[in-house]
Formats: structure tokens, C-alpha cells, sequence
């Protein structure tokens, strides 16, 4: 196991997978920066340009991108007011009243040493758990692996929010469209009539860049003008907001731990995990009157757990094989096209490619942070720079990465098509992340189940680990709803708490 982590590192430092890994951090942190881009459409953009590539750098890309951009969506939150991402919102409470009083600086600075710390503990949490996680993982057979496709499949009405069954039919829809072109069991092809290109099911790529990137960019360009409707200033404090999160290092240390065990509960991840920490650290301080109008407190929280839930979210997916995010999901189909097994299959065939996934996770945490601070000034120009003329590059890159697959027009036509399924969904409030993990695990799951039935008939369904995967199931669609809806109560109460102290003469 040490050799393996020791030569992990050494992997991961040829030039080209170094280059992979700065470039996936310079794209996070660009569509970091933009509100309503977010991580999943960063790697969904990079998607099509992982074929040729050797799998080191292709994870390499992907981490850089999943790691910058918790780090960089603190800028439009602390200078705008405005949410990067999901996982950035708490951080407006305190964040943007300390740049109205020309703090922002500080504010920035804090973020920004509390994301590094806290990505380094996800980091060393991951690889902590990999050695004992390891002798359990080996005892999966068949059974234990369809029933980890459905443990995946429970996290579904967690990134439902609070519709439920928009998400059931948008997974359902998933598993149907995954089910398209050869069986993966017997020798036919569905729903594919005489269309040579279905024969082989549709792409990932197409499918993920139809559904989250084209989206994105209609809106935007719908709501025209600049990303930021004002300019607001740095000011200064840059030292100032480093010594403030080296003087609370305990909490650091404290929602840190806490990020990572949020993040590794499948489908929590950012959609909470910023109010979760806000509302701890709101409740347990001393002086709680000064959260809300600029204490450093309200910044280094919910970044530091924000940070290190990327550590907590990569547990489930790379030691199981369920995703433990929506961008999780897409990491899981980038596997796949470089003939990876996600799951327990890793840790005995390729335990290099997991290690390097966690030194890269560390390394992007350092990179990102430096760039963040270094470039600072120019990078808070960008978020006023009108979309329209940033649109137009991006559009070129989703339609050049659908069609470089197979180079067929109907490259196109299914984008395009699927570009239009996730206007509608999105418009209509029904999530599009349950479609995507439905559509990666559709595969899976049919050939599990049909392996698992060949060998045990239906006895497999008395296997003590199906038992115990089956009941960590329904208690985690139960756990996680209670929570959601615990946080969601909590962070009402504490903006109707802030909103009344701002009303009051």
C-alpha cells in the first residue's frame, strides 16, 4: 500500500499529467468564477477531450477542475453577493458585508487559506480510509456490486430537493436512455431499429454536455450584460485574512472533519453542507450578534468544510463506485472511458490511479489557492466582462467535443436534442442530475444483476452484505431527507433571523 502511494506520486509528476492537472485547475477557476457554470459543467466541457488520453492525466484534469472550483465561486460571493455555486452560498452572510466595508480582501484571503486547509484534510481523509477500506471492498462479489448500483441509484431523491418525483422520472428516464444499443448480456440491440449509430448506446459526452453545458449558456445569454452589475474594490487586509484562519485553526480543523463526513454521505455534498457549517458555528460561538455583518468566522466555516467535502464525496465513488456528487457522476463516466472499473475493482486492479486521484486532489487544493491569491485582482476583472462575448468560445468547445467522438452529424443532432431536454427540465424544475447518474449506472446495474442471478439464482437476495447494503440504503434516503429538510429550516431561520436585524433602526 505505501509503494503504491509513494509511486503514485511519482506518476503524477510527468510533465504532461503536471500540465493536465495546472490546466484543470485554471478551468475551474474560471468557471468558478462565472455563477451558474459550477464544476459539473467544467467537466463535462473537457469530457471529449479525454480520448487518447492516458488515464493518469485524464483524472489529473478532472481533480484540478472538481478541486479550483470550491476555491475560485468565492469571488462572485464575497465581491457580488452573488453564489458561484450550491456550495457557496453561505459564505455571502459574512463575506459580502465585510466587502462593502472595503474588506474584501480580508475576506478573500481568509477563504482562500481556510479552502487549502481544508482541501488538504479531505485529501489525507481519503487516503486514510483507502487501507482499511480495502480487505471489506475485496469480499464484494456480484451481488454486494448491484447492490452498490442501487445504493448509487438512492441518492437520487437527495439531488431531488424537494421534488421527489421529478427525480424518480427523471431517473427512470436515465436508465432507459442508458439501455439504448447493445445489451450488455445477450446478443441484441434495443431501441436502436436500423440505426447503425445507436448500435453502440449513446455517448456520455453528448448526453452530459447536452444537459448541463447548453443550458447554462442560454440562460446566461438570455439574462444578458455582464456576469457582476457593479464593480466593488479588493481593498487590503490580504495578511490579515491569512492570520485570521491560522488564529481559528481549531475551527478549521473542526468543519473540516465535518465537511468530509458530509461530503461521504452519497448526494449530500454542496447542496448543504455550506448552511450546515454556518449554522454550527453561528450557534456554538460566544459573540454570535456579529455574524451576518462581516465576522471572519461566517467565511473561514463554510469554506474550509466546502473545500474538504471534495475528499468525503470521492469515498463512496471511488471505493464503491457510487458517485457522491453530480460532478462525482461524471467523474465515474470518465472512468469508464478509459476502461477503469469504478468500485471495489480499483483498489486491487488499479491502486496507482487511485492514489494519483488523491495526490492530485492535494496538489490542485495548493495550486488553486496560489493562483486565487496571486492573481486576485485580474481575476475579479473577469466577472464584469459581458457573457456574450465569452459565450461563443464555449459554444465552439461543447460542439467540437460532441463531435470529435465518432464524427458523425448525428453527433450534433443528439446534442442538440439533449441540449433541449435540459432547457425544458431545467425550466420546468424537474433535476437533471438523477438522468445522468441513471444513464452511467443503467449498464452496470443490468449486468450485475444478471451475473448475480446466473450464479446464485435468487438466494443471492439472503447475502449478508445485500442485507446490509439494502438497509444502508433506505436508512440513507431517510437520513438524508431528515437533514436536508433540518438544514433547510435552519437556514431560513437564520436569514429571517439576519433580515430582521437589518430592518431594525
Amino acid at each position: 500500500m505505501l509503494d503504491a502511494f509513494v509511486n503514485a506520486f511519482w506518476i503524477l509528476l510527468d510533465p504532461f499529467r503536471l500540465l493536465m492537472l495546472f490546466s484543470g485547475v485554471a478551468i475551474g477557476i474560471a468557471v468558478g468564477i462565472l455563477p451558474g457554470l459550477g464544476g459539473l459543467m467544467g467537466m463535462a466541457l473537457v469530457l471529449p477531450f479525454l480520448f487518447g488520453m492516458d488515464a493518469y492525466a485524464g483524472v489529473a484534469l478532472l481533480i484540478g477542475i472538481a478541486a479550483a472550483v470550491p476555491s475560485a465561486d468565492t469571488f462572485p460571493s464575497v465581491l457580488m453577493g452573488i453564489p458561484g455555486s450550491s456550495g457557496s452560498q453561505a459564505t455571502i452572510m459574512d463575506g459580502y458585508p465585510m466587502a462593502r466595508r472595503g474588506e474584501a480582501a480580508r475576506a478573500l484571503g481568509a477563504a482562500f487559506t481556510a479552502s487549502l486547509i481544508g482541501g488538504l484534510i479531505g485529501a489525507l481523509a481519503l487516503s486514510a480510509v483507502v487501507p482499511f477500506a480495502r480487505p471489506l471492498i475485496l469480499a464484494f462479489g456480484s451481488p454486494e456490486l448491484f447492490m452498490l448500483t442501487l445504493l448509487g441509484l438512492s441518492i437520487i431523491g437527495v439531488l431531488s430537493g424537494n421534488r421527489p418525483l421529478k427525480g424518480m422520472l427523471a431517473a427512470v428516464a436515465g436508465l432507459a436512455i442508458g439501455t439504448v444499443g447493445g445489451a450488455p448480456v445477450a446478443a441484441e440491440y434495443r431501441f436502436a431499429g436500423d440505426f447503425l449509430y445507436l448500435y453502440d448506446g449513446l455517448s456520455l459526452v453528448i448526453v452530459a454536455l447536452g444537459l448541463f453545458a447548453l443550458p447554462e449558456i442560454v440562460d446566461l445569454l438570455a439574462r444578458g450584460g455582464a456576469i457582476a452589475e457593479r464593480a466593488r474594490g479588493l481593498g487590503h487586509g490580504w495578511m490579515d485574512g491569512v492570520r485570521d484562519t491560522l488564529r481559528h485553526k481549531w475551527l478549521v480543523i473542526r468543519h473540516s472533519v465535518i465537511g468530509v463526513v458530509i461530503g461521504a454521505i452519497p448526494g449530500m455534498g454542496s447542496s448543504i453542507i455550506d448552511w450546515v457549517n454556518y449554522g454550527i458555528v453561528a450557534q456554538t460561538s460566544k459573540d454570535r450578534s456579529r455574524f451576518g455583518k462581516g465576522d471572519v468566522r461566517g467565511v473561514i466555516a463554510p469554506e474550509s468544510a466546502n473545500n474538504a467535502k471534495e475528499g468525503g464525496v470521492l469515498m463512496p465513488t471511488l471505493l464503491f463506485g457510487v458517485p457522491g456528487s453530480s460532478a462525482m457522476a461524471m467523474l465515474l463516466g470518465a472512468l469508464m472511458i478509459f476502461g477503469v472499473q469504478p468500485g471495489p475493482q480499483m483498489l486491487t486492479r488499479d491502486l496507482d490511479l487511485v492514489f494519483v486521484i488523491i495526490w492530485s486532489l492535494a496538489l490542485a487544493n495548493v495550486f488553486g489557492t496560489f493562483i486565487c491569491l496571486l492573481l486576485s485582482r485580474p481575476i475579479a476583472r473577469l466577472t464584469f466582462v459581458p457573457f456574450h462575448y465569452i459565450a461563443p468560445v464555449i459554444i465552439v468547445i461543447v460542439i467540437v467535443g460532441a463531435w470529435q467522438e465518432t464524427r458523425h452529424w448525428a453527433d450534433l443532432a443528439f446534442l442538440l436534442g439533449f441540449g433541449l431536454l435540459g432547457w425544458l427540465m431545467k425550466r420546468s424544475g424537474m433535476p437533471r442530475p438523477p438522468l445522468l447518474i441513471g444513464f452511467i449506472l443503467s449498464g452496470l446495474a443490468e449486468r450485475y444483476l444478471w451475473m448475480s442471478y446466473n450464479l446464485y439464482d435468487w438466494e443471492w437476495l439472503m447475502r449478508p452484505g445485500v442485507l446490509t447494503i439494502g438497509a444502508l440504503a433506505v436508512a440513507l434516503i431517510v437520513a438524508s431527507v431528515r437533514l436536508k429538510r433540518n438544514t433547510s429550516q435552519r437556514a431560513e431561520a437564520i436569514q429571517m433571523a439576519e433580515s430582521d436585524k437589518e430592518s431594525r433602526p
